[in-house]
């Protein structure tokens, strides 16, 4: 718990010769003069832009455009997720090397197996604590 525990809303000030009220905090202020002459400054980001500035035209296309992020394109290829994970990674080893997979695509994949391995082994360790418990009891 932060600040005076003993301290309750509506109640005599712990700090009563602390900021007064009406004084702007200085974060505030500065964001409030940024805000002010924002549009000033996006004019002329946008003119040097405009003249070739390559800086400033990458800065303007990063705020206009948002980045492109690739997506996976869908694969198909012989995968049983029932088998053991080693099988699992042997057959998306396989998928690459018969060209049904990229080796980007196989990589995400196999990341995949490898977290999925995590999940369960955390599955396997909560079973066993619950298998002793009960035994205990």
């Amino acid at each position: 718990m932060a600040g005076n525990p003993e301290w309750v809303k509506g109640g005599k000030s712990p700090n009563p010769s602390g900021r007064p009220r009406g004084i702007v905090d200085r974060r505030l202020r500065l964001a409030k003069a940024m805000l002010d002459d924002a549009d000033d400054v996006v004019s002329v980001v946008m003119e040097k832009a405009k003249e070739g500035d390559m800086s400033a035209a990458a800065l303007v296309l990063a705020r206009v455009a948002p980045g492109l992020r690739l997506s996976a394109p869908l694969v198909e290829f012989d995968f049983d997720s029932k088998a053991p994970l080693s099988t699992q990674v042997e057959s998306v080893l396989q998928a690459v090397a018969n060209g049904e997979v990229t080796a980007d695509v196989a990589k995400q994949i196999i990341e995949s197996i490898s977290q999925l391995a995590g999940v369960r082994q955390v599955d396997e360790l909560e079973a066993r604590i619950r298998a002793l418990e009960e035994h205990r009891r």
